[in-house]
Formats: C-alpha cells, sequence, structure tokens
C-alpha cells in the first residue's frame, strides 16, 4: 500500500503594517505618508519535513486588509493540494487561481485579486525552491529551458512572445551559465538606493544619505519629485552636489503628472543629468509613455512597479514606450507571470531594473535578477535593482549589501520568511506594538502628521493630496 501523500493543511494570512510615516520613510509624491505594510501568508502542509512556504505582497496601510481578505479567498485552491505535485508544477496553483472564473471577475487579472494571486503563488515557489534545498533563483537558473516555458502563460502575449522563441532564448542563455553563476556568487548583483530620496527628509539629510551610498559603493541614487518645481530642481541640485557628476541619479514622479508635465517638468530638471524619470503618469498609460519618451530623450522613461500584468508589459514595449522595464515581484501574479515578463524584455532587448523597497521587496526580487543574469539576460549591464534600507531585520534571511552589490542568497527558499517575533509585534490590530499603540492613541491617530519634517514646503503641497493618495 503507498503511502498516502503530504499535502497542504493551511493557508494562514497576517496582516502586518510597520508605521513608516512616522519618520516619512518611503514618502512620495503622491504617497504622503505610507505605512509599509504586508499581507502575508503562510502554507502549512503534514510533511514530515516541517517545511512551510512564505509568501506576500506589498501594500501601505490602509486597505492591507482587504488584501489580506483576497488571499483569504483563494484558500480552497489550494488547502489538500498534494505538496510534491505542487512543487513540481507550480503553474497549476498559478493556472487555478488565475482561472477562478468568478473571482476573476473582480479583474481579470489586475488589482487586489491579481495582487493576492501573486502572495499564494510565491508562497508556493517559496515552499518548492525550500524544498528542492535551493534559493529560488538558482532553483529557476537549474530549470531546463522546457520546464520554464512550462510555467508561463502565453495567453494574450503570443502575438509577440511565442512559447518556440521564449524556449530558444531560454536554450542560448544556458551558454556560459555556470560561469555567470560564479561570477553572481563572487561579486552579487549591482544595487542602487532610494534610502536618500524620500521627498519628506530634510536637504540636510538628503546630502548626508547621498554621500553615505557613494561611499558604501552605489553608483546610482534615486530622488522622489513630482509635488512642487522649484522644490525638485533645488533637491536635484543638492543631490548632484553631494554625489558629483559620475554617479547617476534618477528621478520618480510616482505617477503625478499628465502627460504634458512629465515632458515639462523632466526638462526643466534635465540640468541636473537624469539617468530616467520613473512612472512619470498612470502606469496603464501606454501610449502617454511612448509620447513621454520620445519628447524627454536622452532621459530615460522607466516604469513598471504599477503595471498590472504582463499584457501591460507587452505593450509597452511593443510600442517603444520605456527604455528601463521595472518588475515587481508582488505586484503581478507572482513568480510564474514575472518569468513571462522577463522573456518578454529579452525579447525586445530591453533592460529590466525591478522596483524594490517596501517590505521584503528586496529580498524577493533580488531571486528574479539573478536569474535573469544567469539563465536569461546573461548581463548585468545598465542593470540594477532597486535597494532601500528599511524592515530587512524583519526576514530570517534578509538581503546582504557588498560595496553596493546585492550578495546571493545561498539559503533555501524564496527569503520571504518573516521572523515569527515581528509577526506577533506589528500584526494590525492586535499584534503587541499596535494593540499598545491604539490603546495609547486611538484608531484614528496618524502620527505623521504631526511630524516636523511636514513643514517642508514640498510636503505641504502633499498634504492637500492625501486623501486621494492611499
Amino acid at each position: 500500500m503507498s503511502p498516502t501523500p503530504s499535502r497542504i493543511t493551511a493557508v494562514d494570512t497576517y496582516d502586518i503594517r510597520f508605521p513608516t510615516s512616522r519618520e516619512l520613510d518611503g514618502s512620495d509624491a503622491m504617497n504622503p505618508d505610507p505605512d509599509y505594510s504586508a499581507a502575508y501568508v503562510v502554507l502549512r502542509t503534514d510533511a514530515d519535513d516541517g517545511l512551510e512556504g512564505h509568501g506576500f505582497t506589498f501594500t501601505i496601510g490602509r486597505g492591507n486588509d482587504v488584501q489580506v481578505a483576497a488571499i483569504r479567498s483563494l484558500r480552497h485552491h489550494v488547502i489538500g493540494r498534494p505538496v510534491d505535485e505542487v512543487c513540481d508544477d507550480p503553474g497549476t496553483v498559478n493556472r487555478a487561481l488565475v482561472g477562478d472564473s468568478q473571482l476573476r471577475w473582480l479583474g481579470p487579472e489586475k488589482g487586489v485579486m491579481h495582487m493576492a494571486i501573486g502572495a499564494v503563488v510565491n508562497a508556493v515557489w517559496d515552499l518548492a525552491a525550500k524544498r528542492a534545498r535551493k534559493p529560488l533563483w538558482q532553483l529557476l537558473a537549474d530549470a531546463t529551458p522546457d520546464w520554464l516555458v512550462s510555467q508561463v502563460d502565453f495567453r494574450y502575449i503570443a502575438d509577440a512572445l511565442t512559447p518556440d522563441e521564449a524556449l530558444g532564448l531560454l536554450a542560448a542563455g544556458r551558454t556560459g551559465a555556470a560561469d555567470r553563476t560564479a561570477r553572481l556568487k563572487e561579486h552579487g548583483f549591482p544595487g542602487y538606493t532610494t534610502s536618500p530620496g524620500w521627498l519628506g527628509y530634510s536637504d540636510e539629510k538628503l546630502t548626508r544619505l547621498a554621500r553615505q551610498a557613494v561611499a558604501e559603493g552605489f553608483t546610482q541614487i534615486k530622488l522622489k519629485v513630482g509635488a512642487d518645481l522649484a522644490d525638485d530642481i533645488r533637491r536635484c541640485r543638492t543631490a548632484r552636489e553631494a554625489i558629483g557628476p559620475d554617479v547617476r541619479m534618477a528621478v520618480d514622479a510616482n505617477q503625478r503628472w499628465n502627460v504634458g508635465e512629465a515632458v515639462e517638468w523632466t526638462r526643466a530638471l534635465a540640468e541636473f543629468d537624469p539617468y530616467w524619470v520613473e512612472e512619470p503618469t498612470s502606469p496603464d498609460d501606454v501610449l502617454g509613455h511612448a509620447a513621454i519618451r520620445s519628447a524627454v530623450a536622452p532621459v530615460k522613461v522607466a516604469t513598471g512597479e504599477h503595471v498590472q500584468n504582463r499584457i501591460v508589459f507587452k505593450q509597452l514595449l511593443q510600442a517603444g514606450a520605456i527604455d528601463i522595464l521595472q518588475i515587481d515581484a508582488a505586484r503581478v501574479g507572482g513568480v510564474n507571470e514575472n518569468l513571462a515578463i522577463l522573456l518578454l524584455a529579452a525579447k525586445f532587448d530591453v533592460p529590466v531594473c525591478p522596483h524594490a523597497g517596501g517590505v521584503g521587496l528586496c529580498e524577493l526580487v533580488q531571486h528574479l535578477s539573478m536569474f535573469d543574469y544567469v539563465a536569461l539576460a546573461g548581463t548585468t549591464e545598465d542593470r540594477v535593482i532597486e535597494y532601500v534600507d528599511h524592515l530587512h531585520e524583519h526576514f530570517t534571511d534578509p538581503v546582504v549589501m557588498r560595496a553596493g552589490h546585492y550578495t546571493a542568497p545561498a539559503a533555501p527558499g524564496f527569503s520571504a520568511t518573516m521572523r515569527a517575533e515581528s509577526i506577533a509585534e506589528y500584526t494590525y490590530p492586535d499584534g503587541t506594538f499596535w494593540a499598545a499603540d491604539l490603546a495609547h492613541n486611538g484608531p484614528t491617530h496618524n502620527p505623521a502628521h504631526n511630524n516636523p519634517a511636514h513643514n517642508n514646503p514640498a510636503h505641504n503641497n502633499l498634504a492637500q493630496d492625501k486623501g486621494a493618495a492611499v
């Protein structure tokens, strides 16, 4: 009699929030007071190995409870599935979740439900990599091209990328992969930092952190812009003076502008030699991005952290609308859809520079870029991963930066596992931090509104838009 197969027995969810708004960490022109948060999921099994799959999607505070509810609505597709089958073919879970017709009606393949699917799918990949005893980037890089292609949903993108073309790209990527793996383990993957550039920071803090970034080996920083042009000109001048002429400086408007404004504003900042302008307008406006790109060259146009699925990425590439493609590990439908997007970028020869920061986004997306380097793109030229020095201490396998480079993770999994004590402390509203905070301040208190940094004129402008920001 064959043994009963191990199965997934629980899909546990947690609403985890960190009070980052109190120091204006993460503040930008569209999101003035974010509380970095994770709608967190743990897949538990009855297997003797005791391994769990951890995943999450990132939000900025209010609404995280909605995101957690969306994840819970997917449980019935996962509980009871055989662990071996799920880990051998994560695409089966991806297809089941995307294919739920009644939940699909809420998208399709976008918004809260799609982000929930991504959280669950990423948890499956975390479990698969742990069971394979490999970090996720290596699990993907070691996989055969045939198997990787089987994980991709080509529906709606086959006019731009066929399965045969994807197979050819991955087959070509195997040449030299062993050497690139060795170089990756020795040197890491280049990063850039946004830590100096939050819009709520003073000029003194901007200068100090920008100089610190250069001293730590970063060759690119990024500034948030878009609230007040005079303020942006001053801050860009301050940053350029701090880092010198040889360090790249990107600017990020976080969707603040109309197309015409984006062109005028970017041209006004051109004297400071911005490398790219990020999210200059709505992430859904493909033709708007194309018009901006044509008008602001040689400044490059980058977008992707809010692009909702592979179909919009396909159109951005087909329209020649972007110079830099920015994947996000938790915005789309998980690893499977990000594989599709990486393949599209490779087909159109557009460099991928992922969005990170947030809660754990650095931990996740490093794996995708490292796979891309080893097994697909084959280069790190003009490719960097965003880095933000926030909240890494809450993870059991946190990002390690050396000389401005991401160190290749060695621990099995997707680097998604949060420390149990952090979950207990920051689960909202009953974790120890939030219970004490709410008892003392009440549920409507937002200390960010009382922060002295709000005396910054740019942030006063932001406050007028706060109702629409989150």
